[in-house]
Protein backbone atom coordinates (compact mmCIF):
# COMPACT_ATOMS: atom_id res chain seq x y z
CA UNK A 1 0.00 0.00 0.00
CA UNK A 2 2.71 1.99 0.98
CA UNK A 3 4.86 1.23 -2.35
CA UNK A 4 1.02 2.06 -4.51
CA UNK A 5 0.66 5.45 -2.21
CA UNK A 6 4.27 6.61 -2.73
CA UNK A 7 3.86 5.55 -7.07
CA UNK A 8 0.93 7.70 -7.09
CA UNK A 9 3.02 11.04 -5.38
CA UNK A 10 6.19 10.72 -8.03
CA UNK A 11 3.48 10.82 -10.55
CA UNK A 12 1.61 13.47 -8.68
CA UNK A 13 4.83 15.19 -8.86
CA UNK A 14 5.79 14.86 -12.49
CA UNK A 15 2.61 16.23 -13.31
CA UNK A 16 2.87 19.43 -11.63
CA UNK A 17 -0.28 19.32 -9.68
CA UNK A 18 1.84 20.77 -6.70
CA UNK A 19 2.20 23.90 -8.22
CA UNK A 20 -0.24 26.85 -9.29
CA UNK A 21 -0.34 28.39 -12.83
CA UNK A 22 -0.05 32.28 -12.02
CA UNK A 23 1.09 35.15 -14.17
CA UNK A 24 -0.83 38.62 -15.71
CA UNK A 25 -3.86 39.03 -16.46
CA UNK A 26 -4.69 38.35 -19.83
CA UNK A 27 -4.65 35.33 -22.01
CA UNK A 28 -4.33 32.01 -20.47
CA UNK A 29 -1.60 30.36 -21.86
CA UNK A 30 -1.36 27.09 -18.84
CA UNK A 31 -5.24 26.67 -19.39
CA UNK A 32 -4.61 23.51 -21.65
CA UNK A 33 -2.30 21.99 -19.28
CA UNK A 34 -4.04 22.36 -16.47
CA UNK A 35 -7.12 21.14 -18.12
CA UNK A 36 -4.99 17.64 -19.26
CA UNK A 37 -3.43 17.80 -15.68
CA UNK A 38 -7.08 17.09 -13.97
CA UNK A 39 -7.83 14.63 -16.90
CA UNK A 40 -4.59 12.50 -16.41
CA UNK A 41 -4.76 12.69 -12.01
CA UNK A 42 -8.17 11.34 -12.31
CA UNK A 43 -6.81 8.62 -14.87
CA UNK A 44 -4.26 7.37 -13.10
CA UNK A 45 -5.85 7.48 -9.70
CA UNK A 46 -8.36 5.83 -10.49
CA UNK A 47 -6.75 3.20 -12.35
CA UNK A 48 -4.04 2.51 -9.54
CA UNK A 49 -7.09 2.10 -7.21
CA UNK A 50 -8.03 -1.41 -9.29
CA UNK A 51 -10.61 -2.39 -11.70
CA UNK A 52 -13.51 -2.85 -8.64
CA UNK A 53 -13.23 0.34 -7.21
CA UNK A 54 -12.95 2.18 -10.66
CA UNK A 55 -16.20 0.23 -12.04
CA UNK A 56 -18.21 0.93 -8.10
CA UNK A 57 -17.35 4.28 -8.54
CA UNK A 58 -18.60 4.82 -12.01
CA UNK A 59 -21.73 2.58 -11.65
CA UNK A 60 -22.31 4.93 -8.41
CA UNK A 61 -22.23 8.19 -10.64
CA UNK A 62 -18.20 8.85 -9.91
CA UNK A 63 -19.09 8.46 -6.09
CA UNK A 64 -17.09 6.48 -3.75
CA UNK A 65 -19.01 4.57 -0.68
CA UNK A 66 -22.18 1.98 -0.68
CA UNK A 67 -25.22 2.54 -2.22
CA UNK A 68 -28.03 2.64 0.26
CA UNK A 69 -30.31 -0.73 0.13
CA UNK A 70 -33.36 -1.05 1.93
CA UNK A 71 -33.05 -3.07 5.17
CA UNK A 72 -34.71 -6.14 5.72
CA UNK A 73 -38.32 -5.26 7.77
CA UNK A 74 -38.98 -8.34 10.09
CA UNK A 75 -42.85 -7.72 10.31
CA UNK A 76 -45.57 -10.22 11.13
CA UNK A 77 -47.82 -11.48 7.72
CA UNK A 78 -51.06 -11.14 9.87
CA UNK A 79 -52.50 -9.68 13.11
CA UNK A 80 -53.10 -12.51 15.81
CA UNK A 81 -56.85 -11.74 16.32
CA UNK A 82 -57.59 -11.67 12.88
CA UNK A 83 -60.59 -14.37 13.14
CA UNK A 84 -62.01 -11.38 15.67
CA UNK A 85 -65.80 -10.79 14.39
CA UNK A 86 -64.72 -7.02 14.90
CA UNK A 87 -61.66 -7.36 13.88
CA UNK A 88 -61.37 -5.94 9.71
CA UNK A 89 -58.10 -6.54 7.35
CA UNK A 90 -59.33 -4.18 4.53
CA UNK A 91 -57.59 -0.68 3.86
CA UNK A 92 -57.99 1.32 6.78
CA UNK A 93 -58.77 5.18 5.91
CA UNK A 94 -57.13 6.47 9.13
CA UNK A 95 -56.15 9.75 8.14
CA UNK A 96 -58.91 11.34 10.27
CA UNK A 97 -59.66 8.54 12.35
CA UNK A 98 -61.02 10.48 14.89
CA UNK A 99 -64.18 11.87 13.23
CA UNK A 100 -64.88 7.89 13.31
CA UNK A 101 -66.20 8.67 17.20
CA UNK A 102 -68.87 10.93 15.84
CA UNK A 103 -68.27 13.52 18.55
CA UNK A 104 -67.49 17.25 17.45
CA UNK A 105 -66.30 18.61 20.40
CA UNK A 106 -63.13 15.66 19.88
CA UNK A 107 -63.02 17.09 16.13
CA UNK A 108 -62.25 20.85 17.60
CA UNK A 109 -59.78 19.57 19.83
CA UNK A 110 -57.80 17.58 17.34
CA UNK A 111 -57.58 20.46 15.02
CA UNK A 112 -56.56 23.13 17.55
CA UNK A 113 -53.59 20.88 18.72
CA UNK A 114 -52.54 20.21 15.36
CA UNK A 115 -52.35 23.99 15.21
CA UNK A 116 -51.32 25.58 18.84
CA UNK A 117 -49.37 22.62 20.26
CA UNK A 118 -45.89 23.58 21.19
CA UNK A 119 -44.17 20.88 20.36
CA UNK A 120 -45.19 20.34 16.80
CA UNK A 121 -44.05 23.92 16.39
CA UNK A 122 -40.89 23.12 17.87
CA UNK A 123 -40.32 19.55 15.36
CA UNK A 124 -41.79 22.41 12.45
CA UNK A 125 -38.75 24.51 13.14
CA UNK A 126 -36.35 21.77 13.37
CA UNK A 127 -37.69 21.14 9.48
CA UNK A 128 -36.45 24.42 8.76
CA UNK A 129 -33.38 24.03 10.40
CA UNK A 130 -32.81 20.59 8.31
CA UNK A 131 -33.72 22.34 5.45
CA UNK A 132 -31.16 25.26 5.93
CA UNK A 133 -28.39 22.67 6.49
CA UNK A 134 -29.45 20.74 3.14
CA UNK A 135 -29.23 23.92 1.34
CA UNK A 136 -25.33 24.51 3.16
CA UNK A 137 -24.60 21.33 1.75
CA UNK A 138 -26.01 21.95 -1.81
CA UNK A 139 -23.51 25.18 -1.45
CA UNK A 140 -20.87 22.82 -1.25
CA UNK A 141 -21.04 21.85 -4.78
CA UNK A 142 -20.05 25.35 -5.90
CA UNK A 143 -16.41 27.15 -5.66
CA UNK A 144 -16.45 26.57 -1.62
CA UNK A 145 -14.38 29.92 -0.90
CA UNK A 146 -15.24 32.90 -2.75
CA UNK A 147 -14.31 36.33 -0.93
CA UNK A 148 -13.60 40.05 -1.89
CA UNK A 149 -11.15 41.60 0.06
CA UNK A 150 -9.50 44.76 0.49
CA UNK A 151 -6.56 46.33 3.17
CA UNK A 152 -4.55 48.93 3.68
CA UNK A 153 -1.34 48.93 5.90
CA UNK A 154 1.48 51.52 7.10
CA UNK A 155 4.86 50.07 6.97
CA UNK A 156 8.13 50.18 8.26
CA UNK A 157 10.80 48.40 6.97
CA UNK A 158 13.46 46.97 9.54
CA UNK A 159 17.24 48.60 9.38
CA UNK A 160 18.70 45.68 10.79
CA UNK A 161 16.92 42.90 9.23
CA UNK A 162 17.90 41.38 6.09
CA UNK A 163 18.54 42.97 2.85
CA UNK A 164 18.09 46.34 4.41
CA UNK A 165 21.21 45.51 6.99
CA UNK A 166 23.21 45.05 4.03
CA UNK A 167 22.34 47.30 0.96
CA UNK A 168 20.82 50.04 2.78
CA UNK A 169 23.88 52.26 3.10
CA UNK A 170 24.38 51.61 -0.98
CA UNK A 171 21.06 51.65 -2.46
CA UNK A 172 18.67 53.50 0.20
CA UNK A 173 15.63 52.12 0.10
CA UNK A 174 12.39 54.07 1.61
CA UNK A 175 11.62 52.08 5.15
CA UNK A 176 8.20 53.32 5.49
CA UNK A 177 6.08 52.84 2.83
CA UNK A 178 2.05 52.29 2.15
CA UNK A 179 0.34 48.93 1.02
CA UNK A 180 -2.97 49.54 -0.39
CA UNK A 181 -5.06 46.28 -1.90
CA UNK A 182 -8.20 45.61 -3.55
CA UNK A 183 -9.20 42.16 -4.94
CA UNK A 184 -11.28 38.86 -5.34
CA UNK A 185 -9.71 35.56 -4.32
CA UNK A 186 -11.70 31.82 -5.20
CA UNK A 187 -11.28 28.15 -4.45
CA UNK A 188 -13.38 25.36 -5.66
CA UNK A 189 -12.35 21.89 -4.54
CA UNK A 190 -13.47 18.99 -7.59
CA UNK A 191 -16.15 16.57 -5.55
CA UNK A 192 -14.14 14.09 -8.25
CA UNK A 193 -15.06 10.92 -5.80
CA UNK A 194 -18.51 12.15 -4.88
CA UNK A 195 -17.82 13.48 -0.84
CA UNK A 196 -20.28 16.94 -1.49
CA UNK A 197 -22.71 14.73 -3.26
CA UNK A 198 -22.85 12.26 -0.49
CA UNK A 199 -22.82 15.01 1.97
CA UNK A 200 -26.11 16.12 -0.15
CA UNK A 201 -27.51 12.45 0.78
CA UNK A 202 -26.32 12.96 4.47
CA UNK A 203 -28.56 16.26 4.78
CA UNK A 204 -31.45 15.21 2.27
CA UNK A 205 -32.20 12.00 4.40
CA UNK A 206 -31.76 14.41 7.58
CA UNK A 207 -33.99 16.68 6.23
CA UNK A 208 -36.67 14.29 5.50
CA UNK A 209 -36.35 12.11 8.76
CA UNK A 210 -36.81 15.66 10.49
CA UNK A 211 -40.23 15.84 8.38
CA UNK A 212 -41.62 12.13 9.41
CA UNK A 213 -40.18 13.00 12.88
CA UNK A 214 -42.87 15.76 13.02
CA UNK A 215 -45.19 13.26 11.19
CA UNK A 216 -44.62 10.94 14.38
CA UNK A 217 -45.41 14.07 17.05
CA UNK A 218 -48.41 14.72 15.12
CA UNK A 219 -49.71 11.68 15.41
CA UNK A 220 -48.80 11.05 18.82
CA UNK A 221 -49.81 14.60 20.05
CA UNK A 222 -53.38 13.66 18.24
CA UNK A 223 -53.87 10.94 19.86
CA UNK A 224 -52.75 12.18 23.31
CA UNK A 225 -55.85 14.74 23.26
CA UNK A 226 -58.19 12.07 22.15
CA UNK A 227 -57.38 10.36 25.28
CA UNK A 228 -57.13 12.90 27.88
CA UNK A 229 -61.20 14.24 26.39
CA UNK A 230 -62.17 10.30 26.49
CA UNK A 231 -60.77 10.43 29.92
CA UNK A 232 -62.41 13.63 31.05
CA UNK A 233 -65.60 12.29 29.98
CA UNK A 234 -65.20 9.31 31.67
CA UNK A 235 -64.42 10.74 34.74
CA UNK A 236 -67.48 13.10 34.31
CA UNK A 237 -69.92 9.70 34.01
CA UNK A 238 -68.33 8.52 37.13
CA UNK A 239 -68.66 11.76 38.87
CA UNK A 240 -72.39 11.90 38.28
CA UNK A 241 -72.57 7.68 39.23
CA UNK A 242 -70.69 9.24 42.71
CA UNK A 243 -73.29 11.74 42.86
CA UNK A 244 -76.18 9.07 42.43
CA UNK A 245 -74.88 6.49 44.55
CA UNK A 246 -74.94 9.11 47.03
CA UNK A 247 -78.30 9.92 46.56
CA UNK A 248 -79.65 6.76 46.61
CA UNK A 249 -78.15 6.27 49.67
CA UNK A 250 -79.38 9.49 51.28
CA UNK A 251 -83.02 7.49 50.44
CA UNK A 252 -81.36 4.12 52.43
CA UNK A 253 -80.27 5.94 55.05
CA UNK A 254 -84.17 7.73 55.27
CA UNK A 255 -85.31 4.26 55.46
CA UNK A 256 -83.18 3.07 58.12
CA UNK A 257 -84.09 6.46 60.04
CA UNK A 258 -87.72 5.43 59.70
CA UNK A 259 -87.79 1.80 60.59
CA UNK A 260 -85.42 2.70 64.15
CA UNK A 261 -88.55 5.47 65.21
CA UNK A 262 -90.72 2.76 64.32
CA UNK A 263 -88.38 0.52 66.55
CA UNK A 264 -88.52 -2.33 64.13
CA UNK A 265 -84.83 -2.26 63.79
CA UNK A 266 -82.11 -1.30 65.91
CA UNK A 267 -79.40 1.93 65.84
CA UNK A 268 -77.05 -0.35 63.62
CA UNK A 269 -78.96 0.00 60.93
CA UNK A 270 -79.02 3.50 60.96
CA UNK A 271 -75.11 3.87 61.64
CA UNK A 272 -74.28 1.26 58.93
CA UNK A 273 -76.15 3.43 56.42
CA UNK A 274 -74.69 6.78 57.46
CA UNK A 275 -71.40 5.33 57.13
CA UNK A 276 -71.56 4.08 53.74
CA UNK A 277 -73.08 7.71 52.80
CA UNK A 278 -69.81 8.90 54.35
CA UNK A 279 -67.83 6.69 52.14
CA UNK A 280 -69.71 7.50 49.09
CA UNK A 281 -69.20 11.04 49.91
CA UNK A 282 -64.97 10.18 50.33
CA UNK A 283 -65.18 9.67 46.43
CA UNK A 284 -66.32 12.56 44.73
CA UNK A 285 -63.12 14.78 46.25
CA UNK A 286 -60.78 12.18 44.26
CA UNK A 287 -63.24 12.08 40.92
CA UNK A 288 -63.24 16.14 40.70
CA UNK A 289 -58.97 16.20 41.49
CA UNK A 290 -58.76 13.78 38.57
CA UNK A 291 -60.87 15.69 36.19
CA UNK A 292 -59.08 18.99 36.60
CA UNK A 293 -55.79 17.31 36.40
CA UNK A 294 -57.14 15.85 33.10
CA UNK A 295 -58.66 19.03 32.25
CA UNK A 296 -55.42 20.99 32.84
CA UNK A 297 -53.66 18.13 30.70
CA UNK A 298 -55.59 19.32 27.67
CA UNK A 299 -55.35 22.92 27.95
CA UNK A 300 -51.01 22.32 28.05
CA UNK A 301 -51.52 19.64 25.51
CA UNK A 302 -53.62 22.54 23.33
CA UNK A 303 -50.76 25.37 24.30
CA UNK A 304 -53.20 27.41 26.60
CA UNK A 305 -53.02 27.77 30.13
CA UNK A 306 -55.39 26.47 32.69
CA UNK A 307 -58.79 26.81 32.30
CA UNK A 308 -59.33 28.16 28.85
CA UNK A 309 -61.29 25.34 28.28
CA UNK A 310 -63.74 25.60 30.90
CA UNK A 311 -66.73 26.89 28.66
CA UNK A 312 -65.79 24.21 25.91
CA UNK A 313 -66.22 21.07 28.61
CA UNK A 314 -67.79 22.15 31.18
CA UNK A 315 -71.34 20.67 29.61
CA UNK A 316 -71.45 16.49 30.81
CA UNK A 317 -71.65 14.60 28.00
CA UNK A 318 -70.98 10.63 27.59
CA UNK A 319 -67.57 9.28 26.10
CA UNK A 320 -67.50 8.77 22.55
CA UNK A 321 -68.78 5.68 21.12
CA UNK A 322 -66.48 3.53 18.96
CA UNK A 323 -67.61 2.05 15.76
CA UNK A 324 -69.09 -1.49 15.46
CA UNK A 325 -66.35 -2.63 13.17
CA UNK A 326 -62.04 -1.90 13.69
CA UNK A 327 -60.31 -1.75 10.30
CA UNK A 328 -56.73 -2.65 10.36
CA UNK A 329 -55.21 -3.36 7.28
CA UNK A 330 -52.07 -5.99 7.27
CA UNK A 331 -48.81 -5.53 9.07
CA UNK A 332 -46.86 -4.61 6.75
CA UNK A 333 -48.82 -1.45 6.06
CA UNK A 334 -47.35 0.00 9.04
CA UNK A 335 -43.86 0.33 7.34
CA UNK A 336 -45.48 2.81 4.88
CA UNK A 337 -47.53 4.82 7.31
CA UNK A 338 -45.59 4.85 10.56
CA UNK A 339 -43.58 7.95 10.69
CA UNK A 340 -41.49 6.54 13.50
CA UNK A 341 -40.62 3.68 11.45
CA UNK A 342 -40.49 5.91 8.42
CA UNK A 343 -37.60 8.10 10.23
CA UNK A 344 -35.49 4.80 11.15
CA UNK A 345 -35.15 4.17 8.12
CA UNK A 346 -34.40 7.74 6.87
CA UNK A 347 -31.58 7.99 9.30
CA UNK A 348 -30.27 4.75 8.00
CA UNK A 349 -30.22 6.03 4.58
CA UNK A 350 -28.32 9.32 5.71
CA UNK A 351 -25.66 7.34 7.88
CA UNK A 352 -24.75 5.01 4.75
CA UNK A 353 -24.31 8.11 3.03
CA UNK A 354 -21.64 9.55 5.57
CA UNK A 355 -19.82 6.67 4.45
CA UNK A 356 -18.92 7.84 1.52
CA UNK A 357 -17.92 11.09 2.46
CA UNK A 358 -15.70 9.63 4.87
CA UNK A 359 -14.32 7.57 2.62
CA UNK A 360 -13.44 9.89 -0.26
CA UNK A 361 -10.80 11.29 2.34
CA UNK A 362 -8.35 8.04 1.05
CA UNK A 363 -8.41 9.76 -2.54
CA UNK A 364 -6.32 12.68 -4.23
CA UNK A 365 -8.25 16.18 -3.69
CA UNK A 366 -7.72 18.19 -6.62
CA UNK A 367 -8.67 21.87 -6.47
CA UNK A 368 -8.60 24.83 -8.93
CA UNK A 369 -7.66 28.42 -7.26
CA UNK A 370 -7.18 31.53 -8.25
CA UNK A 371 -6.99 35.67 -7.42
CA UNK A 372 -7.10 39.08 -8.56
CA UNK A 373 -6.50 42.01 -7.17
CA UNK A 374 -4.70 45.68 -7.89
CA UNK A 375 -2.09 46.54 -5.53
CA UNK A 376 -0.40 49.82 -4.96
CA UNK A 377 1.78 52.23 -2.71
CA UNK A 378 -0.81 55.42 -2.96
CA UNK A 379 -4.22 54.85 -3.27
CA UNK A 380 -4.45 56.95 -6.85
CA UNK A 381 -2.68 54.60 -8.50
CA UNK A 382 -4.90 51.40 -7.24
CA UNK A 383 -6.26 51.21 -10.27
CA UNK A 384 -4.23 53.21 -12.87
CA UNK A 385 -4.64 50.46 -15.78
CA UNK A 386 -3.15 46.68 -15.87
CA UNK A 387 0.30 48.58 -14.17
CA UNK A 388 -1.25 47.52 -10.34
CA UNK A 389 -3.15 44.25 -11.42
CA UNK A 390 -1.92 41.03 -9.85
CA UNK A 391 -3.36 37.85 -9.97
CA UNK A 392 -2.87 33.70 -10.01
CA UNK A 393 -4.61 30.68 -11.24
CA UNK A 394 -4.12 27.30 -11.56
CA UNK A 395 -4.90 23.38 -10.13
CA UNK A 396 -3.75 22.22 -6.83
CA UNK A 397 -3.21 18.94 -5.49
CA UNK A 398 -3.53 17.48 -1.65
CA UNK A 399 -3.32 13.96 -0.55
CA UNK A 400 -3.62 13.00 2.89
CA UNK A 401 -1.04 9.52 2.72
CA UNK A 402 0.46 9.11 6.59
CA UNK A 403 -2.63 9.02 7.97
CA UNK A 404 -2.13 5.86 10.35
CA UNK A 405 -5.13 4.31 10.25
CA UNK A 406 -7.27 7.58 11.06
CA UNK A 407 -9.20 7.70 7.45
CA UNK A 408 -9.39 3.96 7.56
CA UNK A 409 -11.33 3.96 11.12
CA UNK A 410 -12.80 6.53 10.33
CA UNK A 411 -14.80 4.41 7.69
CA UNK A 412 -15.32 1.72 9.92
CA UNK A 413 -16.87 4.02 12.71
CA UNK A 414 -19.40 5.45 10.01
CA UNK A 415 -19.83 1.82 8.87
CA UNK A 416 -20.91 1.07 12.63
CA UNK A 417 -22.96 3.73 12.92
CA UNK A 418 -24.92 2.32 9.89
CA UNK A 419 -25.53 -1.11 11.01
CA UNK A 420 -26.31 0.77 14.80
CA UNK A 421 -28.87 2.26 12.32
CA UNK A 422 -29.93 -0.66 10.58
CA UNK A 423 -30.64 -2.60 13.41
CA UNK A 424 -32.91 0.80 14.98
CA UNK A 425 -34.77 0.42 12.35
CA UNK A 426 -35.48 -3.36 12.75
CA UNK A 427 -36.69 -2.37 16.22
CA UNK A 428 -38.62 -0.07 15.18
CA UNK A 429 -40.36 -2.68 12.76
CA UNK A 430 -40.88 -4.79 15.89
CA UNK A 431 -41.82 -2.57 18.29
CA UNK A 432 -44.41 -0.99 16.25
CA UNK A 433 -45.74 -4.68 15.45
CA UNK A 434 -45.81 -5.13 19.22
CA UNK A 435 -47.52 -2.09 19.97
CA UNK A 436 -50.74 -2.52 17.07
CA UNK A 437 -51.17 -6.04 18.20
CA UNK A 438 -50.84 -5.05 22.04
CA UNK A 439 -53.10 -2.04 21.21
CA UNK A 440 -55.60 -4.83 19.22
CA UNK A 441 -55.90 -7.49 21.75
CA UNK A 442 -56.69 -4.94 24.56
CA UNK A 443 -59.52 -2.83 22.53
CA UNK A 444 -61.18 -6.60 22.00
CA UNK A 445 -60.55 -8.01 25.39
CA UNK A 446 -62.10 -4.90 27.12
CA UNK A 447 -65.14 -5.20 24.96
CA UNK A 448 -65.50 -8.34 26.23
CA UNK A 449 -64.76 -7.24 30.07
CA UNK A 450 -67.40 -4.23 29.18
CA UNK A 451 -70.57 -6.57 28.31
CA UNK A 452 -70.04 -9.09 31.03
CA UNK A 453 -70.01 -5.87 33.32
CA UNK A 454 -73.35 -4.61 31.72
CA UNK A 455 -74.72 -8.26 33.10
CA UNK A 456 -73.03 -7.33 36.29
CA UNK A 457 -74.62 -3.97 36.60
CA UNK A 458 -77.85 -5.66 35.56
CA UNK A 459 -78.00 -8.25 37.89
CA UNK A 460 -76.60 -5.76 40.33
CA UNK A 461 -79.26 -3.15 40.25
CA UNK A 462 -82.08 -5.93 40.46
CA UNK A 463 -80.72 -7.33 43.56
CA UNK A 464 -80.89 -4.03 44.77
CA UNK A 465 -84.41 -3.52 44.02
CA UNK A 466 -85.30 -6.63 45.93
CA UNK A 467 -83.24 -6.29 48.67
CA UNK A 468 -84.75 -3.06 49.08
CA UNK A 469 -88.40 -4.04 49.38
CA UNK A 470 -87.55 -6.84 51.37
CA UNK A 471 -85.83 -4.88 53.88
CA UNK A 472 -88.83 -2.56 53.89
CA UNK A 473 -90.64 -5.61 54.54
CA UNK A 474 -88.93 -7.08 57.48
CA UNK A 475 -87.65 -10.25 56.07
CA UNK A 476 -84.08 -9.52 55.42
CA UNK A 477 -81.79 -7.60 57.71
CA UNK A 478 -79.72 -4.03 56.30
CA UNK A 479 -76.74 -6.08 55.96
CA UNK A 480 -78.25 -7.80 52.69
CA UNK A 481 -79.42 -4.03 51.69
CA UNK A 482 -75.90 -2.34 51.77
CA UNK A 483 -74.39 -5.74 50.26
CA UNK A 484 -76.59 -5.22 47.29
CA UNK A 485 -75.80 -1.12 47.48
CA UNK A 486 -72.18 -1.60 47.56
CA UNK A 487 -72.24 -3.88 44.23
CA UNK A 488 -74.26 -1.49 42.31
CA UNK A 489 -71.83 1.42 42.93
CA UNK A 490 -68.40 -0.70 42.22
CA UNK A 491 -70.15 -2.46 38.85
CA UNK A 492 -71.80 1.12 37.63
CA UNK A 493 -68.76 2.68 38.43
CA UNK A 494 -66.30 -0.18 36.73
CA UNK A 495 -69.10 -0.25 33.57
CA UNK A 496 -68.10 3.88 33.20
CA UNK A 497 -65.07 3.10 33.77
CA UNK A 498 -64.43 -0.14 31.07
CA UNK A 499 -66.25 2.01 28.48
CA UNK A 500 -63.78 4.69 28.76
CA UNK A 501 -61.24 2.03 28.29
CA UNK A 502 -62.72 1.03 25.42
CA UNK A 503 -62.69 4.29 23.66
CA UNK A 504 -58.89 4.93 24.51
CA UNK A 505 -57.67 1.09 23.87
CA UNK A 506 -59.56 1.82 20.05
CA UNK A 507 -57.63 5.42 19.94
CA UNK A 508 -54.17 3.33 21.21
CA UNK A 509 -54.87 0.87 17.98
CA UNK A 510 -55.26 4.23 15.28
CA UNK A 511 -51.69 5.26 17.15
CA UNK A 512 -50.15 2.33 16.94
CA UNK A 513 -51.12 2.04 13.19
CA UNK A 514 -49.60 5.63 12.59
CA UNK A 515 -52.84 7.08 11.45
CA UNK A 516 -53.45 11.10 11.11
CA UNK A 517 -50.53 12.40 10.25
CA UNK A 518 -51.66 12.16 5.95
CA UNK A 519 -53.44 15.68 6.63
CA UNK A 520 -50.87 17.55 7.12
CA UNK A 521 -50.25 21.24 5.65
CA UNK A 522 -47.89 23.99 6.18
CA UNK A 523 -49.87 26.77 5.89
CA UNK A 524 -51.36 25.38 9.56
CA UNK A 525 -48.19 23.94 11.36
CA UNK A 526 -44.77 25.10 9.69
CA UNK A 527 -43.32 28.56 10.43
CA UNK A 528 -43.77 30.82 7.40
CA UNK A 529 -40.92 33.03 7.53
CA UNK A 530 -37.83 33.41 9.69
CA UNK A 531 -37.78 35.33 12.72
CA UNK A 532 -34.75 38.10 11.17
CA UNK A 533 -36.58 37.41 8.02
CA UNK A 534 -40.23 37.87 7.88
CA UNK A 535 -40.29 38.64 4.25
CA UNK A 536 -39.03 35.44 2.63
CA UNK A 537 -40.74 32.62 2.42
CA UNK A 538 -38.07 29.32 3.41
CA UNK A 539 -39.56 26.87 5.34
CA UNK A 540 -40.95 23.04 3.88
CA UNK A 541 -44.48 21.60 4.33
CA UNK A 542 -44.15 18.93 6.64
CA UNK A 543 -45.30 16.18 4.32
CA UNK A 544 -41.92 13.98 2.75
CA UNK A 545 -40.23 15.62 -0.52
CA UNK A 546 -39.79 13.94 -3.16
CA UNK A 547 -36.31 12.41 -4.33
CA UNK A 548 -34.88 10.24 -6.53
CA UNK A 549 -35.33 7.58 -4.64
CA UNK A 550 -38.13 6.77 -1.76
CA UNK A 551 -37.43 4.68 1.02
CA UNK A 552 -39.18 1.39 0.22
CA UNK A 553 -38.60 -0.81 3.28
CA UNK A 554 -38.48 -4.64 1.62
CA UNK A 555 -37.51 -8.25 3.04
CA UNK A 556 -33.95 -7.85 1.65
CA UNK A 557 -30.65 -9.35 3.25
CA UNK A 558 -29.20 -6.77 6.04
CA UNK A 559 -25.76 -7.05 4.91
CA UNK A 560 -26.55 -5.45 1.53
CA UNK A 561 -26.68 -2.09 3.50
CA UNK A 562 -22.61 -2.44 2.73
CA UNK A 563 -23.03 -3.26 -1.12
CA UNK A 564 -20.10 -2.47 -2.80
Amino acid sequence: MMRRRAGWLQAAAALGWSRGVSGQVGRDRGTPTARRTVVVAVVVVVAVSGCASLRRWWHNGWKVGPEYCPPEAPVAETWLDRNAPSLRTAEPDLWQWWTQLGDPVLDQLVQRVREQNIPLQIAAWRIAEARALRGIAAGNLFPQKQQALAAYSRNRASENAYPFNIFLDAFPFPLYYNNWIAGFDMAWELDLWGKVRRGIEAADASWQASIVDYNALLVSMQAEVAAAYVQLRTLQERLALARKHVELQQETLRLARDRFAAGVVSEIDVRQASAELAVLESAIPTLEEARRKVENALCFLLGSPPGSLRELLEQPAPPPTPPPELVVGIPADLLRRRPDVQKAEWLARAQCARIGVAEADFYPQLAITGAISVQAEEFANLFDGIHGVAGSIGPAFQWKILHYGRLKNAVRAQEARLQQALYNYQNAVLAANREAEDAIVAYLREQQRMRSLQQAVHEAERALQLGLKLYQAGVIDYQRVLDALRAVVAQQDALADSRGKVVLNLIAVYKALGGGWENAHSEESVPESSPSQESERLWPEPVAPQTETEPAPAPVPLARAKAS
